[in-house]
């Protein structure tokens, strides 16, 4: 597996949201935060973006594609500028904003051009910087699966135990195979499941079946067609199996402006490889 989507044609309504005077960014940063552009807000020189797109190349990964916005969008005339080095940058385009399934949709002939006998391809947040050692075990691992994060390992980046309430729960078998995906759990649900239950963050390993699924949801009741649903589907009606692969590493979630002195912090000395 050497291919990787990642998504970043959101537009970023929680970044354009005005926070509390006492954060600290810089006046650039200011600037694409009110735009809403979370990828290119800039850390130690470069855009956030920039750093997962090198985690990608540091685990091995040769090809990604974008989803990016209509029109003219900032984050593709960037990534269509920059020379790299090991990674070869394509683009897709998610017309209207219908959520990650439809956002994934929208690489499936770019995705179905790349894989070949089988393989499978990554699926990330372009809002979130996941390490390297992690894409590289998802990389070189075989069949369906996602990456489950422990409550602990998050704690270790910028994601709080309060916080991981907005993420979804993963619930397995005795074989750490995916048997349920609890979004936005309520208070009683977190509380039963969260000391066993593990944490997605939007970083799966999907073969090309993931598209059919995709096709066959219904819109959530915010009218947008998502991942889980379209995992749910391929479980439920297509026989697919998904490996939770657990990990204690941490994750980095740029979602507020209230984020950015946090992740400035950890971001200080990451590698950049492109």
């Amino acid at each position: 597996m050497r291919s990787a989507v990642v998504l970043a044609a959101g537009r970023g309504t929680r970044m354009q949201e005005p926070v509390r005077a006492d954060i600290e960014i810089t006046p650039v940063q200011e600037e694409y935060a009110a735009a809403g552009l979370k990828g290119l807000i800039p850390f130690a020189g470069h855009p956030f973006l920039s750093y997962t797109l090198s985690a990608l190349g540091i685990a091995g990964y040769e090809k990604v594609c974008l989803i990016v916005r209509p029109g003219d969008d900032p984050i593709r005339s960037y990534y269509e500028e920059l020379s790299t080095a090991g990674l070869t940058i394509s683009f897709a385009v998610q017309e209207e904003p219908l959520g990650t399934a439809d956002a994934l949709l929208a690489a499936e002939a770019q995705v179905r051009e790349w894989l070949r006998g089988g393989e499978h391809f990554l699926v990330l947040n372009g809002d979130n910087y996941y390490p390297a050692p992690l894409l590289e075990r998802l990389r070189r691992g075989g069949g369906a699966g996602l990456a489950g994060f422990s409550v602990e390992g998050l704690s270790k980046g910028n994601i709080s135990r309060e916080r991981i309430r907005a993420f979804a729960l993963l619930l397995t078998d005795q074989r750490g195979r995916l048997t349920e995906i609890i979004e936005k759990p309520d208070e009683a649900t977190y509380r039963a499941l969260i000391d066993r239950a593990l944490i997605s963050m939007t970083c799966w390993r999907f073969g090309s079946e993931i598209f059919e699924a995709a096709r066959a949801i219904s819109p959530s009741p915010r009218g947008e067609y998502e991942i889980p649903d379209a995992v749910r589907y391929a479980i439920e009606e297509l026989g697919t199996e998904f490996e939770v692969i657990p990990t204690t590493e941490p994750v980095l979630d740029l979602s507020t402006r209230a984020d950015i002195p946090m992740v400035a912090k950890y971001l200080h000395h990451a590698r950049i490889e492109l």
